[in-house]
């Protein structure tokens, strides 16, 4: 057994634009002085995919870290410091499962389904008004759709997007270990709380009576029968716009860069929707956004290195897909490929915090990705892109392109 202290570590500078730019030279080097963890700024990094997956579905030696993060942030007295350290999966345990259980029944996959007709309304009528144009940022479009469709799901004024975007963009970063941000953070947190209390607020003053039964309705019908407090449905509603605006833009545009490279597989996407499918898991094994992060718990003995209590593990599960030993021909992009079932993507997480809107992703990754290959033929990088800060939700920071509208 060895403690972790006495090993010599490998050392990832995450937080560099270097390793934001292209973290697998970096990964592989320290593969060669440690098979799965290493040094990071914040604490220790958990680089192995197959110690992931292991490692986080030991619930009972793991707490989510939570105040580690808001401590390296300097954000523990301010209003997005006191949502990040109360939201569900922040909570403890029986906290936690009691708002799990209560509206985990809500996010199925035939409610998912139930969706795809709401979220082609909403792809194609944003497509209508950028494929004109034949060139365009597809990020700044692509971020335009998670935020349509979350603004249908819970029946808010499309008009109100615009008021709220860059506010989401400002947020999605609260997590990237980048104290300077966290002004600008709380300022578009305030604005999305003020703005989540009054579509409750309307919703129960005037409840919809076209007979469709938005997420709004039913999170808080949910909350009601379960005795949920109004704080932890306003925090649950917070959670559901911040956690599904960044990762769906960041995964659909890291997509479309990827199918610049694979002409053939894009111009399958606009043929078969169903193929579709095949390319967003392929996709989300390739490139997801998330790095999370867990605190020790309990002292925990993993492959003969004792982890003590308090130890900050960051999970980067956006290079998990890319382990070669883990993945066949892991950097080569294949929807085709044959699919371990003991070696799936670990894009939505493992154990009890699993992703809860996992099913919403997938459906609306794939129903925008048909349109858009439909729509915008023959696609080509049109300029320079940047990298978004590693740590926290990691992505593309723009994707000029140029592409022929249909």
């Amino acid at each position: 057994m060895h403690a972790l202290a006495e090993l010599d570590l490998p050392f990832l500078p995450m937080g560099t634009q270097a390793f934001a730019d292209d973290p697998f030279p970096f990964i592989a080097e320290a593969r060669l002085k440690h098979p799965w963890i290493a040094r990071c700024e914040a604490g220790h990094c958990v680089f192995d995919y197959s110690a992931m997956n292991e490692i986080m579905r030991m619930d009972e030696h793991l707490r989510p870290g939570f105040d580690g993060v808001l401590e390296q942030m300097e954000a523990k007295d301010t209003p997005w410091g006191r949502f990040f350290s109360e939201q569900m999966i922040a909570l403890p345990d029986a906290e936690h499962t009691f708002l799990r259980t209560t509206f985990a029944a809500r996010f199925t996959p035939r409610f998912a389904n139930q969706l795809r007709p709401m979220m082609v309304e909403t792809i194609t009528r944003l497509i209508d008004q950028w494929a004109p144009k034949g060139q365009i940022d597809f990020e700044e479009f692509a971020s335009r759709f998670p935020i349509s469709v979350m603004f249908g799901l819970v029946g808010a004024p499309l008009d109100a997007i615009e008021e709220l975007h860059d506010d989401l963009e400002a947020i999605g970063l609260a997590t990237s270990m980048q104290k300077e941000r966290v002004p600008r953070i709380n300022e578009g947190y305030v604005r999305l709380e003020a703005f989540v209390e009054k579509i409750i607020a309307d919703h129960r003053a005037e409840p919809r009576t076209d007979g469709f039964e938005d997420l709004l309705t039913m999170l808080i019908e949910a909350g009601d029968s379960g005795n949920v407090a109004h704080r932890q449905l306003v925090d649950l509603i917070n959670f559901f716009f911040i956690a599904g605006y960044d990762t769906s833009k960041n995964v659909l545009t890291f997509t479309m860069m990827t199918l610049l490279d694979y002409p053939e597989i894009y111009q399958r996407c606009a043929e078969d929707h169903d193929y579709c499918r095949k390319v967003i898991e392929e996709a989300l094994r390739f490139f997801n956004p998330g790095t999370t992060f867990r605190v020790i718990d309990k002292d925990l003995l993993y492959r003969d290195v004792l982890l003590p209590q308090g130890t900050m593990l960051f999970f980067p599960l956006s290079i998990s897909g890319r382990d070669a030993v883990a993945f066949p021909d892991a950097q080569v992009f294949d929807p085709d490929r044959a699919v371990d079932p003991r070696k799936r993507h670990i894009a939505f997480g493992l154990g009890k915090h699993m992703c809860l809107g996992q099913y919403i992703a997938r459906a609306q990754l794939q129903e925008a990705l048909h349109q858009i290959a439909r729509r915008m033929r023959e696609p080509k990088l049109a300029g320079e892109y940047g990298m978004r800060p590693f740590y926290g939700t990691w992505g593309l920071k723009g994707l000029p392109i140029t592409f022929t509208p249909a």
